[in-house]
């Protein structure tokens, strides 16, 4: 059972985010009213990866910063999922993978699926695979290893295998920023129910730690990590879903 989010109701000083105990109890509430269409955006992708999945041919998806476990779990219950898809999530949170170890737990008995503890900023090795997923999770990697991570990626993937990257970005435009950043602390509050403080409190903690790039610069990264073929598949003001496809 999930918690309700009330980390950020508290008063004192406000932490660095991290993926600790406390968040892993409150994080599946905290990102479906964190993160606009959540549940759209999971759905969307489902579809997408199950395309690039052959049923005559055992397939991998890697999930790199799984959490817990959600993405995983949308997949494994796909009607068109093949039965030999095989799935490994990784994270760099034990408390996370614990989570994500209850809500998959029949998965892994069935050895459909792996959970790896894994810091993304030092993976320089991931098996072959046909799908790799980034959640909002490149966001939180260090800017100066993201190129790595995205190489590393590229590498592993078979040809004609995909990456599915989900961030927070920058608008390009200073006045648009503001605007879009305004439209979603609407969102959090009138949509999800936090509050003026929720909000600043969540935002000061966040400062350091996840690190926004604007979309021509994440679409410039894909393009000097090998990938050819990319596009945006879905946006809401500074959220944005992208696809990119290995030749």
């Amino acid at each position: 059972m999930t918690d309700h989010d009330k980390l950020f109701n508290k008063s004192g000083k406000v932490s660095d985010f991290a993926f600790d105990e406390p968040v892993a109890r409150v994080f599946d509430d905290m990102v479906s009213r964190s993160v606009p269409f959540y549940n759209e955006i999971q759905r969307i992708q489902s579809d997408l990866v199950i395309d690039f999945l052959a049923h005559d041919d055992a397939g991998l998806v890697c999930d790199l910063g799984c959490s817990t476990g959600t993405t995983i779990a949308h997949l494994t219950a796909h009607a068109r999922c093949p039965a030999n898809t095989h799935f490994i999530g990784y994270d760099n949170s034990e408390p996370m993978l614990d989570k994500a170890r209850q809500k998959l737990s029949a998965q892994i008995e069935n050895q459909k699926v792996s959970l790896k503890l894994a810091d993304l900023n030092q993976l320089t090795d991931l098996p072959c695979c046909n799908v790799v997923i980034l959640n909002w999770a490149l966001q939180f990697v260090r800017p100066i290893e993201r190129e790595a991570l995205l190489r590393t990626i590229y590498s592993a993937l078979k040809p004609g295998g995909i990456l599915l990257l989900s961030e927070k970005i920058l608008a390009s435009d200073s006045v648009l920023n503001r605007l879009y950043i305004d439209h979603y602390l609407q969102f959090k509050k009138s949509q999800s129910g936090y509050t003026d403080t929720e909000n600043q409190r969540k935002r000061e903690a966040l400062e350091n730690v996840l690190v926004p790039y604007r979309l021509d610069e994440n679409l410039t990264l894909l393009a000097r990590s090998g990938f050819e073929h990319y596009d945006t598949y879905f946006q809401w003001f500074n959220f944005v879903c992208l696809v990119a496809v290995k030749n």
